[in-house]
């Protein structure tokens, strides 16, 4: 979106409010460039707050299949100790 700005204007009104013509001039470049860059929409934002909201969606997943491994490991590593410990104290 860029905003449609009359510049000879602008310098005009400057200069009538005490500015010099190259700092009129200067100011109303600065305001063009800084106004012609695209700025986001609504719509634009939308986009972006749905794209959040199935990141966070997929790290929740994430989550939880890791801790469902991490418990599995966890588990199967406390199997082998207690094997472990029996075996090596003649408890077999």
């Amino acid at each position: 979106m860029s905003v449609a700005f009359d510049t000879l204007k602008f310098v005009e009104k400057l200069e009538a409010g005490g500015f010099t013509h190259a700092q009129a001039k200067a100011a109303a470049e600065a305001f063009a460039e800084a106004t012609s860059q695209e700025l986001a929409t609504k719509s634009d934002l939308l986009v972006i707050r749905s794209d959040i909201s199935a990141v966070r969606a997929e790290m929740r997943e994430l989550e939880l299949r890791m801790t469902v491994k991490l418990g599995g490991l966890t588990i199967g590593a406390t199997g082998v100790l207690i094997a472990a410990m029996r075996y090596f104290t003649g408890g077999h």
